[in-house]
């Protein structure tokens, strides 16, 4: 059974850009005779608000989406996150990471000559300035070690689909560009909180989730996904990578983007069929 999902952060309004990908991985599930399942992505509590959890009820209703099951929430999951850490320590994969976003900018302000900084998902990539730390540090980061978690893979690759479940081939990345261009990723901050690249894999796998559909804006971060799943043995899904949602100058849409909230045009007498008609689908 194909199993999608949506999973938004209760950080702010529901956009347009939030309703394509929660329409498009709605019908990818009905039309097959599916189920697709809610997340609330709400593990940073410093900015998650449970009013804007109650509007993300609200807007999917409206927009005539249903949900499988119970809502997942990652703050309830803290538990789960732990015992993935600590496996993943145990089979030392993990090193401790005290540098600051500071720390990381002055490294790769001074490249060797000729080579500029990379840029991976998280932004620079990670000089690797730790990688010789082996002692669990309570109050730093963890970082994965790449070169340990590939352990002489030459690639990473994942089954790209679209919306109409057509299949377009095998994504493959090779090692070599992981290494240099995503390099070592936090795994859980230094609060103990778990990242996004470990949470999302867990919560995915926990859902059963047969079809991530996202905007290509993640596309890059899906190599460290599957690498986490194969690590874990856990089932990779297929992936769907949807257009992105810009606005008039051509801006990827962010929560910021009140005029673009679907409230807003709900307010104005807008509806979910003209929505649908705004987006495309």
């Amino acid at each position: 059974m194909i199993r999608t999902r949506f999973a938004p952060s209760p950080t702010g309004p529901l956009h347009l850009g939030h309703a394509f990908s929660a329409i498009t991985a709605h019908d990818v599930a009905r039309a097959r005779g599916g189920e697709f399942l809610l997340r609330i992505e709400d593990i940073d509590q410093s900015r998650a608000r449970p009013e804007w959890e109650a509007q993300i009820y609200d807007d999917l209703a409206w927009l005539g989406l249903t949900w499988d099951g119970q809502v997942l929430r990652q703050s309830e999951r803290a538990a789960d996150y732990a015992a993935t850490v600590a496996q993943l320590w145990d089979a030392g994969l993990l090193y401790s990471c005290k540098c600051t976003r500071r720390d990381i900018t002055q490294a790769a302000s001074a490249p060797q000559e000729g080579v500029a900084p990379h840029i991976g998902p998280d932004g620079l990539v990670y000089p690797g300035t730790c990688q010789s730390q082996r002692t669990w540090i309570d109050d730093a980061a963890l970082r994965m070690r790449i070169s340990e978690a590939l352990n002489g893979k030459h690639y990473i690759d994942f089954q790209e689909v679209d919306a109409d479940g057509v299949t377009l081939g095998n994504n493959i990345t090779s090692s070599e560009y992981i290494t240099e261009y995503i390099g070592d990723f936090i795994i859980s901050r230094r609060n103990r909180e778990a990242a996004y690249h470990l949470a999302v894999v867990v919560d995915d796998a926990a859902q059963g989730i047969t079809h991530v559909v996202r905007g290509e804006d993640l596309k890059s971060a899906t190599p460290i996904h599957v690498l986490l799943q194969q690590l874990l043995d856990y089932p990779t899904p297929a992936y769907i990578h949807h257009p992105l949602i810009r606005d008039a100058a051509g801006k990827r849409l962010a929560k910021r983007d009140d005029a673009k909230a679907i409230s807003k045009f709900r307010a104005e007498g807008v509806s979910p069929s003209d929505i649908r008609a705004m987006i495309g689908l």
